[in-house]
């Protein structure tokens, strides 16, 4: 994000137990493709400094944050989203002058776009105060944006306080907000808790900053799913799959040929190449990238920090993770490939295992196979080893050292034939 970023500062709220969610780790640390929700509404930020609130499990969630160069802050009591932006303003520095960017840390499918799209409107229109907004046709639920009679937003009303003629408003609140700083945080000791809930609603920004004579704007996003609130295992679910569908759509757009959009799971941080075809019921998850030309699946699994060079096949029932794959080598199927790297033109058979974790000392060793590699069936590689250019490994071998160049590796038992067995058997 880039146009009016390095006058804003994001305020995340993150302080919610998550009590639907029906479990001991705090709501914003679900994950989706292995990164909590936070994570995702993080990358959405870009490089715009940030503020988390935190509050029910602050500690797991501050241990999270301890590489992400955010600030913290601590909401000890959860009294609604105005008393949590509060609690933030002691990590804003006194002299800051811009925008206050408020959105909310468990809507994992905001997207950098909107986000910079919102801070450019808010800018343009050299609004005090700007709130996203959406239209859906069943708005129970969200607090209702209500304008007045020139059409303008006057203020925002919460489901559980709406009149019966507000319930009828479809244009929602989606809880994102730009505010200048300047006039709008000082407004934050007017909120009041005289509502059904007994808490400090953000909301009530609105309608105070209208009795102070400014003019708030509404900034209304056509895709409500981006500011999907995810606060139970049924909407993280739903989540996943917004978030997949997406990806793939956008995989799709660039060339790729998925064939089952419905039963392939792509996180986005994958990134695939044009005409690269990806069967049924692959898991493709973390930081990969994929050439063009590939095969992939079906039923593969990539678990991560993977590079597949152009052409390459990775074919069904194989899992790699921490595996570099130059062109034009194939890894067809039942095979596990960890902490390798892997030339052009290697043939892989079924059923080979490379061994790369000792589980006594709790390493992890890597496997180097240069180009020209082929290995037969069910043959297991023990790292650390290293294979010579062109060479060839016997099925069911078993390597525990480095093989040069042009060289044939077995370790194969002799094999007995023992003569009329089944017969002396019976």
């Amino acid at each position: 994000m880039n146009t009016g970023s390095k006058n804003t500062i994001a305020v995340v709220l993150a302080a919610g137990k998550g009590t639907r969610m029906k479990s001991s780790t705090p709501k914003v640390l679900h994950e989706i493709f292995n990164i909590p929700l936070l994570g995702w509404v993080l990358k959405s930020l870009g490089d715009i400094e940030s503020v988390i609130v935190t509050g029910s499990g602050r500690e797991l969630v501050e241990a999270y944050l301890e590489d992400k160069n955010v600030k913290t802050a601590y909401q000890a009591e959860q009294l609604g989203t105005g008393h949590a932006l509060s609690c933030a303003v002691s990590q804003i520095p006194d002299d800051f002058s811009g925008n206050i960017l408020v959105l909310c840390g468990d809507t994992p499918l905001i997207t950098n776009e909107t986000l910079t799209s919102f801070i450019k409107y808010h800018n343009r229109e050299e609004s005090p105060l700007s709130v996203m907004t959406s239209i859906l046709d069943n708005p129970y639920g969200y607090g209702r944006i209500v304008r007045d009679g020139f059409g303008c937003i006057s203020k925002i009303v919460e489901q559980k306080d709406c009149t019966q003629e507000q319930a009828e408003i479809n244009e929602i609140n989606t809880g994102v907000y730009l505010l200048n700083y300047k006039l709008i945080v000082p407004l934050l000791s007017e909120i009041k808790n005289n509502n059904n809930q007994g808490e400090y609603y953000l909301t009530d920004i609105i309608s105070l900053a209208v009795k102070h004579g400014l003019k708030p704007s509404a900034y209304c996003i056509k895709n409500f799913e981006e500011v999907f609130g995810v606060n139970s295992k049924q909407d993280l679910a739903a989540a996943f799959k917004i978030m997949n569908a997406r990806h793939i759509d956008y995989l799709m757009t660039k060339g790729v040929t998925v064939c089952d959009p419905n039963n392939t799971y792509i996180s986005p941080e994958t990134e695939i190449e044009a005409d690269t075809i990806v069967l049924p019921s692959c898991y493709i998850e973390n930081k990969n990238y994929i050439a063009s030309g590939c095969k992939i699946g079906p039923m593969a699994h990539l678990r991560g920090n993977c590079t597949i060079g152009e052409g390459c096949k990775i074919g069904n029932f194989v899992e790699l993770k921490n595996a570099t794959v130059k062109p034009h080598t194939n890894i067809a199927h039942l095979t596990y490939v960890g902490d390798a790297e892997i030339g052009s033109n290697v043939n892989i058979g079924a059923g080979t295992i490379f061994a790369n974790y000792n589980s006594v000392t709790k390493e992890k060793k890597k496997s180097y196979l240069a180009d020209g590699v082929s290995i037969g069936s069910n043959s297991v590689l023990v790292a650390p080893v290293e294979l010579g250019e062109n060479a060839f490994v016997a099925a069911g071998t078993v390597v525990t050292k480095s093989a040069e160049e042009n060289s044939l590796v077995i370790t194969r038992a002799p094999q007995k034939e023992i003569k009329n067995w089944i017969r002396s058997k019976k």
